[in-house]
């Protein structure tokens, strides 16, 4: 065993940045349920208080990232690598963020239509978060809770190339079948949005196993 790693079971180090992690989650897995509740709502003013809802859950979002940055730069001894830290916090952010842009371009837009395909990617994304913030709650625990986390990470794998199929199909779809050239560009930059976000998330869980590498 490393010198360095012998050393690390006599020091204390700062637990406070799990708690941060988990509102982080917590703020995303309330935007992924406002997203889809959007995207399902007829009612275009309804719809644009889901936008605004979510607006406010990306700077509260904002605010946690900020706050973790904050005690990342006061505390000595971190739970693990200071740079996972960073990354960790940077990409549950970025997640956030995409999960607004879909929200805000499916509100600016106004699409006379929504296609079921892009319900399923929304649903998926919601899947991402709820394992996300499951992964997350045990991140304290991740050296003794490997082998679930890894499998966890594995499952955001798998949605993200069943998302990259129904991307690629809808794409498909809309080329031979939407007749309106401003429609198809609507509905072409908002399923977009959607797949960049479900890219996030294994942005996150790509950092998640890099973090379990590095403690094993």
């Amino acid at each position: 065993m490393k010198i360095d790693r012998i050393f690390q079971f006599f020091i204390v180090k700062e637990k406070k940045f799990y708690p941060l992690f988990i509102a982080q989650l917590e703020n995303i897995n309330e935007a992924a349920e406002d997203l889809r509740s959007l995207f399902l709502e007829s009612n275009y003013e309804v719809q644009k208080e889901y936008h605004k809802k979510i607006s406010s859950l990306e700077t509260k979002g904002d605010q946690i990232t900020a706050t973790i940055y904050d005690e990342l730069n006061k505390t000595f001894v971190t739970p693990f690598d200071r740079e996972d830290i960073h990354i960790l916090a940077s990409r549950i952010d970025t997640f956030l963020d995409f999960i607004h842009d879909a929200a805000r371009k499916q509100v600016m837009y106004k699409p006379k239509t929504i296609y079921k395909d892009l319900i399923t990617i929304i649903d998926f994304i919601v899947e991402d978060a709820k394992i996300l913030q499951t992964i997350v709650n045990d991140l304290e625990q991740i050296s003794k809770k490997s082998n679930e986390a890894v499998k966890r990470c594995r499952k955001i794998k798998e949605i993200e190339h069943k998302v990259d199929d129904l991307y690629e199909n809808f794409n498909c779809f809309l080329f031979e079948n939407e007749k309106d050239a401003i429609e198809l560009v609507k509905h072409k930059n908002i399923v977009q949005s959607l797949e960049d976000t479900t890219d996030r998330a294994k942005d996150i869980s790509d950092s998640i196993r890099s973090i379990i590498v590095k403690l094993a």
